[in-house]
């Protein structure tokens, strides 16, 4: 039997499952874990000045190293890469965990971005192999899971190993997670099947434009936020070299034997539109999980654990929901109704945000962000499954790691613009504030409606059987 007719059975998919849900947890775990010990470490490694560079450095090289993994993984197979990952990153929290100086910090933590890009798209693309797209969206709760434990769980985990060890600690224990995530990922992704990839070559020029592309995207983002203070000069060369990059990739990848973005992926329209809706839920997702405790906290006067109280629901129902919309999708065997539904949730409840005041009940606030978890949570899981369903076998890795790539930049421009928005209410005052906050939820209802629209005019592919 080929690799294209294998059917697996349950047994067998939830043994590879099991292998990756812990590369999920370790992933997810570390873009969570660490806000709480930031002022730890700073004060510590006396480097105030720069301690956004500790967060920032890992979504750098995890955001540019997605795509070109999952182009590898298409050539050499998951499994291989899988472990490698594991070993990298691995490596990386050890030697976070003994830096001396921020610097070598921030250095560290950029290469453990590496194998934390390898860590996500690698499960992805693993259950992409072993499950039909029909069913895909069945064993998607599991991921949804791991995000979910890693949301809430990672800042209170963070939080009790600085106060009681040390902000080392956080790093310390990825050490026998990630030696259990080895053990097991070892043993199941065996019955992943093999990727011919014979005198296949990765396209390192491709991926080195790319590279510079998606880390001038990114800081472009974070100048434009007023990271650090915008410096005009430095956002004129920035946007130059993007530029530059930009069309060199696109060049480059138009004459490569093996692109690590084949063009072919985006002549395919439902994956190109599967692309954009990966980046609008993100960016209302990311906003969302910033803007209500922000709200509660400046606006209405509740306390950051009150407000994280708040927050809870909106994540509890984004994961329950993630469950249910993949089995919404194998029952009804495609997915745009679902995800038109989904967003349609989103556009309501940021609508209703946007109405929020000082005086609004904190239990109105909640009704509302779950009325956007709801709509996030449905339609996360049927975006994976939508992109993986229209592209090629050959291309699953890589329009995986595409798909991660736009839901990174989606996530960080929703960030960003969130704050920017706020950050221009907080300088006027009380009222400007409240306007802030209003004109920060109408954008990410604008966002939410133009999503549905692409939504509604997206082919509606059955969901493969095979």
């Amino acid at each position: 039997m080929t690799t294209e007719s294998r059917v697996y059975t349950h047994p067998e998919i939830i043994r590879v499952i099991g292998g990756i849900t812990l590369c999920i947890l370790l992933s997810a775990l570390d873009q969570t874990i660490v806000a709480p010990a930031i002022p730890a470490m700073t004060a510590d490694l006396q480097g105030f000045g720069d301690f956004s560079w500790i967060v920032s450095a890992y979504l750098l090289t995890s955001t540019a190293a997605t795509p070109i993994i999952g182009k590898l993984s298409d050539i050499h197979g998951r499994r291989t890469l899988t472990l490698a990952s594991i070993v990298l990153f691995t490596a990386a929290s050890l030697l976070c965990a003994m830096s001396q100086t921020l610097a070598q910090l921030v250095a560290f933590r950029a290469l453990q971005g590496i194998g934390g890009a390898g860590l996500i798209g690698m499960a992805h693309a693993a259950i992409a192999d072993v499950v039909s797209p029909r069913e895909r969206g069945r064993y998607q709760v599991y991921m949804s899971g791991m995000w979910g434990i890693a949301s809430i769980g990672g800042p209170v985990a963070g939080g009790l190993l600085t106060d009681h060890l040390s902000w080392r600690s956080i790093f310390w224990i990825n050490l026998p997670l990630a030696a259990v995530a080895y053990r097991l990922s070892s043993r199941a992704l065996l019955l992943l099947p093999r990727h011919g990839g014979s005198g296949a070559r990765i396209d390192v020029p491709g991926a080195g434009l790319l590279t510079v592309a998606v880390v001038c995207c990114l800081m472009l983002i974070g100048q434009l936020n007023g990271h650090g203070g915008r410096d005009p000069a430095l956002l004129a060369a920035l946007a130059l070299v993007f530029g530059a990059s930009l069309a060199l990739l696109i060049w480059q990848e138009h004459r490569a034997a093996d692109p690590v973005l084949p063009p072919r992926l985006f002549g395919n329209a439902v994956v190109v539109r599967g692309l954009i809706l990966s980046f609008t839920n993100a960016l209302i997702a990311f906003a969302t999980t910033l803007l209500v405790p922000l709200h509660v906290q400046l606006a209405q006067g509740i306390s950051a654990g009150g407000s994280g109280l708040v927050l809870t629901p909106y994540l509890l129902t984004f994961v329950a929901l993630s469950f249910s919309g993949g089995r919404l999708s194998r029952r009804l065997g495609r997915t745009r109704a679902i995800m038109s539904a989904a967003f349609a949730c989103c556009t309501a409840g940021l609508l209703l945000l946007a109405t929020v005041t000082a005086d609004t009940s904190p239990a109105l606030t909640i009704l509302y962000s779950l009325l956007i978890g709801a709509g996030i949570g449905l339609v996360q899981p049927n975006i994976t499954v939508t992109i993986q369903n229209a592209c090629e076998r050959r291309d699953v890795g890589v329009a995986t790691g595409a798909m991660l790539l736009s839901r990174s930049i989606g996530g960080s421009f929703g960030a960003a613009l969130a704050g920017a928005l706020v950050a221009q209410g907080m300088a006027g005052g009380a009222a400007a504030l409240d306007t802030g906050f209003r004109i920060a939820f109408l954008a990410c209802a604008v966002v939410a409606a133009i999503s549905l629209g692409v939504t509604l005019t997206t082919r509606d592919l059955a969901l493969r059987s095979t």
